[in-house]
């Protein structure tokens, strides 16, 4: 058995679609007019009540409880980017964590999780190209030192 990819319920195939292309940069692979998958490797779902045959009313927006995940390589591009979009709700403005990554928490059009993370492996050549060495990045990063040597 293999995992394939997450599916994520949606009620408007259009907005959505909308939403993953222009603001997170997604290309359709797949499009069968309910289903629709995209180079990020996940799906989004119409019907999806219907189809796995559940109560509508059960799907709740703003569940809080996952997030898609995406990183950036040019983060603060994208944040200037993000700011071309008036409809956009923000989880929260960026963010520094204690490792150094700059996130960005938004909602798709059906209040799933969006994160943008800085990339990791950016931010490990940064540190690397300031003339620090593996162990003071990965210390720095709080990533392994296998994780940095792969940036080099």
């Amino acid at each position: 058995m293999r995992f394939t990819c997450p599916l994520i319920a949606i009620s408007d195939l259009e907005a959505s679609k909308k939403f993953y292309q222009e603001v997170l940069g997604q290309k359709i692979v797949l499009d069968l007019g309910w289903n629709v998958t995209f180079s990020g490797g996940f799906a989004i779902q119409l019907n999806f009540a219907d189809i796995v045959l559940i109560d509508k009313e059960t799907i709740m927006k703003k569940s809080h409880n996952f997030e898609l995940y995406f990183e950036e390589d040019d983060f603060d591009n994208f944040i200037e980017h993000l700011k071309k979009f008036d409809d956009i709700e923000y989880v929260h403005q960026p963010k520094k964590y204690d490792w150094q990554q700059r996130v960005v928490r938004i909602y798709d059009p059906d209040k799933h999780i969006i994160e943008i993370g800085e990339s990791m492996a950016v931010i490990a050549k940064c540190y690397l190209n300031q003339g620090l060495s593996v162990e003071e990045t990965a210390n720095i990063i709080q990533h392994p030192v296998e994780f940095v040597k792969s940036c080099i």
